[in-house]
């Protein structure tokens, strides 16, 4: 339930939460429900209900069991957010992150709705970063939703980049990542789509991550941007 991670940004995945459901164009080749099938199929215990959404208690205190600092992206293989998710799970999953305060942890979510109604109640640590999927430009809104949250650190993961976003507006966002559509069935993402992202982080100086420019061969497709890989990171605020 918690692994090595291969995903650029991030160290480690920890899985509290299994499965989840499509709710826009970004979710139609969804990598986790691939890798949940598989899983099932191999007989793994945690994915016995293949990507309906199940609650893992036995692994929610495991990050407090690695000494080592390090970056953890929460749920990869699911959503916090999810309706069926209950405030109960949620604190008990945000319990662990503040007592794991040696360890970084990335949360990401489409169901911004619910994120920013839950916010006042969420207690909120330094090491926990927040961020929303963005895949084209009907969905940034999602970013208006983040913005009114508590978190200290926000950032945004546009990928898969399935259409042009021509004003990003990145008040109050700490970072920015993005990429193409991976796998199976990956729809082409043009690079004037990327560009006009990476110029807007530019001249908003907000760092920016160029993931992947995916493809159905990702690897060969690589991650170079204009002659050079963009691994930019958040700039941690100073404490007042």
């Amino acid at each position: 339930m918690a692994i090595r991670s291969q995903i650029e940004w991030t160290q480690s995945t920890w899985n509290p939460i299994t499965g989840c459901n499509k709710i826009s164009p970004g979710c139609k080749f969804c990598y986790a429900e691939r890798m949940a099938k598989r899983l099932k199929a191999m007989g793994s215990d945690n994915y016995r209900n293949g990507f309906k959404l199940t609650m893992h208690e036995h692994v929610l205190e495991l990050p407090l069991t690695w000494k080592k600092p390090q970056t953890i992206f929460v749920n990869s293989m699911s959503d916090l957010f999810h309706k069926v998710v209950t405030i109960e799970y949620v604190l008990k999953v945000f319990d662990v992150m503040n007592r794991a305060s040696w360890h970084r942890f990335q949360i990401l979510t489409k169901r911004s709705e619910i994120l920013q109604k839950l916010s006042p109640c969420l207690p909120w640590s330094e090491n926990i970063w927040m961020g929303v999927s963005v895949e084209n430009e009907d969905y940034t809104y999602r970013i208006d939703h983040l913005r009114k949250t508590d978190a200290q650190i926000k950032f945004l993961s546009i990928e898969p980049l399935i259409g042009p976003i021509r004003k990003l507006n990145l008040n109050n966002i700490d970072w920015v990542i993005a990429g193409g559509e991976s796998g199976p069935g990956a729809r082409p993402m043009e690079e004037s789509w990327v560009k006009t992202i990476r110029d807007e982080c530019t001249r908003q100086g907000v760092p920016f991550f160029f993931k992947q420019w995916g493809g159905v061969q990702k690897k060969k497709n690589g991650r170079v941007l204009d002659g050079r890989t963009w691994d930019e990171m958040p700039i941690l605020r100073k404490a007042v």
